[in-house]
């Protein structure tokens, strides 16, 4: 490796240490508790349960089955994210035939700069994705899910998936 690369290859381990320390120990503490949504209140576990079908409803309560938050960032807007209108009923389907349920935790918001191309909205195209991983965070916060599967495209959406979902780097995603 170029010694120069090399050197501030070196930094940026030793400046993050304390950073890397820290999260992995969130991680750790955080995968040893177990599944969160046994750990609920009745009521907080109520409004969980309280839009699953009597099916999902049971399965959840039961101490096995993987519950698992789906993010998408579908939109009817945007030509590529079109495909993504039909995924999270093809997954809480696959899902339940393997005995867990899906539920949607929530959606991003997607845009596209080559729509938004000599428009004033193109300049929030990189903030767009700060927001994408709050709103990912936000999805996630409930403490109910056991792994989540992240659905996005571009180069915005998936970094902004990513960096929310690290927060929750200890389900499987």
């Amino acid at each position: 490796m170029n010694s120069q690369l090399a050197s501030i290859t070196r930094r940026i381990i030793n400046r993050s240490a304390p950073f890397r320390e820290a999260y992995l120990e969130d991680m750790a503490e955080a995968r040893s508790s177990g599944r969160f949504r046994h750990d609920l209140a009745a009521s907080n576990l109520a409004h969980c349960l309280a839009s699953c079908g009597t099916r999902d409803s049971t399965t959840l309560k039961s101490a096995q089955p993987a519950n698992i938050g789906i993010i998408t960032s579908y939109n009817d807007m945007v030509s590529a994210h079109h495909g993504y209108g039909s995924y999270p009923d093809l997954i809480k389907a696959e899902v339940a035939r393997n005995g867990g349920v899906a539920q949607v935790a929530g959606g991003v918001p997607a845009m596209c700069d080559g729509v938004t191309q000599g428009e004033p909205g193109m300049d929030l195209s990189l903030v767009s994705r700060d927001v994408i991983a709050q709103a990912t965070v936000i999805g996630l916060s409930h403490n109910v899910f056991d792994g989540a599967l992240l659905l996005g495209i571009c180069d915005k959406i998936m970094p902004g998936l990513l960096m929310g979902g690290l927060q929750y780097g200890y389900l499987p995603m």
